[in-house]
């Protein structure tokens, strides 16, 4: 008997086994759940990676419960390595057991490790109740929180994610799902138990619920959707903190450019609302920009662009939602995105108009302030790259969280000519002092001239005609990116709030 014939028996060994697991929960489960119209774990992890390159890890962890209900390993997204765990429904409902719950800590201890990107795939009924995850097991949330603001992470929510799995989602950088998915603390038949409400899993945590919570910030139409959205969402981040974003190639759509489409898009008149997207359509190289959260906290946008073929974050008012005014869930989520940008070392550029934080009884029950302090602290501890433009308005705190504040460590701040600004418009300044005609008309001839006081004054870099807003955004993006002379660090905070 040669070496290799000696070999035979224990290949084929290994060989069932793994035939085993990747059969997951049997060829009648996995077909079943094909049937609702979802891919299975493995699918979505061949969809998500480029193809061929998935390399699994813990194969033989749950021996006879198919890789204990999750799969997990390495692959490569564009080329850049990424570690990724996918939650197998199939498998007693991708709930975690004790070996699940060693292998997603150690992908996530691999990432930061490594210095790579971090998604987890979420199908799942949280812990098992068997008790054997107490005590001193490894908790993979600890080794995911360690990799917050050092490794990009992502969540998707692909179906019902439950108890301790669900939890992986908030504590990601950015979460999406699909229409299939629904996140919650504990499933339906809990909530009967414990409260006695009678409530379906769309209706706790679906789409519609997790959505305008903030829970989770994108939805995507099926899996596909979802893991096509993943790999573009990454394709604006260095690897780590440790790196800087990659420009793109460079293409014509890069280069330089007036826009004077700005000019029939964005109104002279204060009061005539505009679709802020369409500036930011013209602005950056293409409009195929990346939106964050489109359906919460919609008075501000944020967005992942090019410019100059160089990754940036974008964060603009809306005036076509209350005029741009900044309420509590919009402060929330810039912030959120404006730490997650800076942590990876994006340059931040800021498209302003807006008359303020919005004001009100209902405004100020939400938490307003707290969460415009938030919103503020966020953007002026950032460390990276900040770009400011003013097209018509800012007031108050609303102009200072949007980084129009001097000595704020801006790169470039710019503003339109005839762009308003102070602590309150004139017509609110004369309404809450009683202000005579003559002062009224007076408040509001110096409204008129305040960004050529400020201009005097210092207070912008330069007023500019909208025409020239490409090209001196990036002349000022250009120049500002020359400072990046030493390596890459972490930005010195704790971690990324959810």
């Amino acid at each position: 008997m040669t070496n290799a014939q000696g070999w035979q028996q224990t290949l084929d060994d290994l060989d069932r086994r793994r035939r085993h697991t990747q059969a997951m929960g049997g060829t009648e489960r996995v077909a079943r759940h094909h049937g609702t119209g979802k891919m299975d774990a493995r699918a979505r992890i061949g969809h998500l990676l480029d193809t061929g390159t998935f390399r699994e890890l813990g194969t033989m962890v749950g021996g006879e419960i198919a890789a204990d209900g999750i799969v997990v390993g390495s692959g490569l997204i564009d080329g850049a390595p990424v570690m990724v765990g996918a939650e197998d429904f199939t498998t007693l409902a991708g709930s975690i057991g004790p070996g699940g719950n060693a292998k997603r800590y150690r992908i996530a201890e691999l990432a930061l490790r490594n210095k790579i990107p971090l998604v987890m795939l979420l199908e799942g009924a949280g812990f098992r109740p068997s008790g054997e995850h107490y005590g001193r097991t490894p908790t993979d949330l600890l080794a995911q929180a360690q990799c917050s603001g050092r490794v990009p992470t992502v969540a998707a929510v692909l179906g019902p994610s439950a108890g301790h799995g669900a939890l992986v989602a908030p504590v990601c950088d950015f979460r999406i799902m699909s229409p299939h998915g629904a996140i919650f603390t504990a499933g339906p038949p809990v909530v009967k138990e414990s409260t006695g409400e009678d409530i379906s899993k769309a209706d706790l945590g679906g789409p519609e619920v997790a959505l305008p919570s903030g829970v989770v910030h994108n939805l995507a139409d099926d899996d596909a959707a979802v893991l096509d959205d993943i790999r573009r969402y990454l394709s604006y981040f260095p690897p780590s903190a440790w790196s800087y974003p990659e420009p793109l190639t460079f293409d014509g759509a890069a280069g330089a450019r007036a826009t004077p489409e700005l000019l029939d898009i964005v109104s002279r008149d204060n009061r005539r609302v505009y679709d802020m997207r369409a500036v930011l359509d013209v602005i950056f190289d293409r409009p195929d920009w990346f939106e964050v959260q489109p359906r919460f906290g919609t008075a501000i946008i944020c967005a992942l662009a090019h410019l100059g073929g160089h990754p940036v974050a974008v964060v603009a008012n809306q005036p076509q939602v209350m005029a741009g005014s900044i309420d509590a869930d919009a402060a929330d989520k810039a912030a959120h995105f404006i730490t997650v940008a800076d942590s990876f070392h994006l340059p931040i550029v800021f498209l302003t108009d807006n008359p303020g934080m919005l004001p009100g009884s209902r405004s100020e029950r939400s938490g307003v302030l707290r969460a415009g302090a938030r919103m503020f602290a966020a953007q002026t501890t950032a460390t990276t790259l900040k770009l400011h433009l003013t097209l018509r308005k800012a007031y108050g705190f609303g102009s200072m969280v949007m980084s129009l504040l001097g000595f704020d460590a801006q790169v470039a701040t710019f503003a339109y000519p005839g762009a308003t600004m102070g602590a309150m418009s004139a017509a609110a300044m004369s309404s809450a002092t009683h202000a005579a005609e003559d002062l009224s008309a007076k408040l509001r001839e110096t409204e008129l001239q305040a960004s050529y006081h400020s201009a005097q004054q210092l207070g912008f870099d330069e007023l500019i005609d909208p025409r020239e807003t490409r090209d001196c955004l990036l002349v000022a993006l250009q120049r500002g990116l020359r400072s990046r002379q030493a390596a890459a660090e972490p930005a010195l905070r704790t971690a990324i709030l959810p």
